[in-house]
């Protein structure tokens, strides 16, 4: 399959944003079936939110609209981080895997405030 010149998937923030969805996905699979609907369906849209947003910002050719899908996805990275905490203080994540995700949190907030100083 052929990919398209300056494709999302270029994004080094984009792919740091994958790893961190798919590790929500994978972690989020063993937490308590009652929040489903709750910290469970927030982690997941949160941390999807991030790549969509990169996504649509890339393609834009307005460098203000870049910034503002950028500065987005750097929100929703927030919203991540701010359920992150709560998963382990609740019990849902163990030391190790809270320590994963927040390595995850710090390498995609790194590169997103690089990306958004850069296009300022």
């Amino acid at each position: 399959m052929r990919k398209y010149e300056n494709s999302f998937r270029d994004l080094i923030v984009w792919q740091k944003a994958k790893d961190l969805t798919l590790t929500v996905y994978r972690y989020t699979k063993n937490f308590p079936p009652e929040e489903k609907y709750g910290l469970t369906s927030q982690l997941r849209r949160s941390s999807s939110s991030i790549m969509a947003n990169l996504a649509e910002g890339n393609e834009r050719k307005i460098k203000a609209d870049r910034v503002h899908f950028f500065v987005m996805a750097k929100s929703s990275l927030t919203e991540v981080d701010c359920w992150f905490e709560l998963a382990h203080e609740l019990g849902y994540l163990n030391d190790e895997e809270y320590e994963r995700c927040l390595e995850f949190v710090n390498k995609t907030a790194f590169l997103l405030i690089r990306l958004t100083g850069a296009q300022k």
